[in-house]
């Protein structure tokens, strides 16, 4: 036993018995077994001298199938849902059994998975994903949380159950197995991680991470060589569109082109792409570019994804009538990125105002 653990369990026996509170301690502490003691000991200790507990950094209560359950991230990006809120997400009690603790298992599996009769679904990844994880709430209250990717595991489990009971599910578990299908429903319609990330903030340090991830799929570190990208029937949709006079390739661009090439092309292939390309192939003191655009984009990544936009742009292109209505197709079919959605009926209402 831990010194720690010792000089808990002489306190609880030392309190004066006068004092109502320590009167109910001690009583307590009376009709626990030695080995109840030692772990009713250790989690105290634990949850008041832990130096090392980690501070949740993102935090919020998250809805999964109609369960609401607090969810956390923790500095190392692992993400939460509370003990308690996770028990009665998968309809057990709010609260462990006495005797099994926020931190106590048995054979390494928590209260939930405890039962015999799911052991032959336990795997071992799902084993060491019970651990309980002590951690700080951002209103500084220590909390017992669960990786949330046991969620789907667990639920797992009781419905591979289901599957397996050719006569019913055992009327104890019926309860449990009607809420993880629930659950699973639920997350099917939306990743675990996303759910989190968006509601506790930290998709926006998730995206800055992403954002660089994309950009180097999408774009060289060095300068290709120019190889011709764009079909010539994209230029001359846009001078038809624009009511401009159109012989062959051979014709002058006007400057506005470069504008809309950027607005209609690299502005919505993908999030900051054009900002990236603006920042490596800049404008130089005559207000030309070293080089075009698609040259730094990659040829496995970058360049089919810029041949299916721009094959998807021009049939935009061939099906309108007018600049304003190309664009507002445009704008409900590939919005720029970072953009507000345009709904269908929004656009109905554009068409008819214009």
């Amino acid at each position: 036993m831990h010194a720690s653990d010792v000089k808990e369990i002489r306190r609880m026996s030392r309190e004066p018995k006068e004092n109502p509170k320590a009167k109910g301690g001690y009583a307590r502490a009376k009709a626990l077994s030695p080995s109840e003691r030692r772990e009713s000991a250790r989690r105290a200790a634990l949850m008041r001298w832990s130096a090392d507990v980690p501070r949740a950094t993102h935090e919020a209560p998250v809805d999964i199938g109609g369960a609401q359950m607090m969810a956390a991230v923790l500095p190392n990006g692992k993400r939460l849902l509370s003990q308690g809120t996770f028990l009665r997400a998968v309809g057990r009690s709010r609260t462990p059994k006495a005797g099994t603790g926020g931190l106590s298992t048995v054979d390494g599996l928590p209260s939930f998975l405890q039962a015999e009769v799911l052991n032959p679904y336990i795997s071992e990844e799902l084993r060491l994903s019970t651990i309980p994880i002590l951690f700080v709430s951002k209103t500084g209250t220590r909390t017992i949380g669960y990786d949330a990717e046991l969620l789907p595991m667990v639920c797992e489990v009781y419905l591979k159950l289901r599957d397996d009971c050719k006569d019913g599910v055992p009327r104890q578990y019926a309860r449990i197995v009607e809420t993880c299908d629930m659950l699973m429903r639920g997350l099917a319609r939306v990743g675990i991680i996303a759910l989190i990330d968006e509601a506790t903030g930290y998709q926006d340090v998730r995206d800055r991470l992403a954002l660089q991830a994309i950009l180097d799929k999408f774009l060289r570190k060095e300068l290709a060589a120019w190889a011709k990208r764009f079909p010539d029937e994209f230029y001359r949709q846009i001078f038809r569109l624009r009511d401009w006079e159109w012989h062959d390739m051979s014709t002058a661009r006007p400057h506005a082109v470069a504008h809309y090439t950027n607005d209609i092309v690299y502005a919505r292939l993908a999030p900051r792409i054009l900002d990236e390309l603006q920042a490596r192939n800049p404008i130089d003191e005559r207000g030309r570019r070293k080089a075009k655009h698609h040259q730094w984009l990659t040829e496995d990544v970058g360049h089919p994804i810029l041949a299916q936009h721009l094959y998807a742009v021009v049939g935009l292109m061939r099906a309108s009538a007018s600049w304003q209505q190309f664009i507002t197709m445009l704008d409900l079919a590939f919005p720029k990125c970072g953009a507000t959605l345009m709904m269908p009926f929004m656009a109905e209402v554009e068409f008819a105002q214009k």
